[in-house]
């Protein structure tokens, strides 16, 4: 009931775009599952990742500003980047995947 006395509906409580809702729990159920596997990625995997984007809570870093920062080139932070991503997907997805997929 709302402050007048109304009967509410689920649709009025979560809004009137009920894409927009599923949208936002399929992300939040996959952020939880990335930091649930997180750990599971080598260290660098993990620290790439976290810097790139801003994880938990920080500022996203291009790969140019983390492969200063680690000493290492802009294009070893990129194939770091992506054996992490892929590896994700395939534990989020099972199984293998198409690289493309992820770009």
């Amino acid at each position: 009931m709302d402050k007048d006395g109304n009967e509410l509906t689920i649709a009025d409580l979560l809004g009137s775009d009920p894409d927009a809702v599923e949208d936002m729990v399929d992300l939040s159920w996959e952020k939880q599952k990335v930091f649930e596997l997180m750990p599971s990625l080598p260290e660098r995997e993990r620290e790439v990742l976290c810097k790139r984007y801003g994880l938990p809570e920080g500022e996203e870093r291009t790969q140019r500003e983390i492969a200063k920062e680690l000493g290492i080139s802009r294009s070893y932070v990129s194939r770091i980047e992506h054996r992490a991503l892929t590896t994700l997907y395939q534990h989020m997805h099972g199984g293998t995947t198409n690289s493309a997929m992820l770009e």
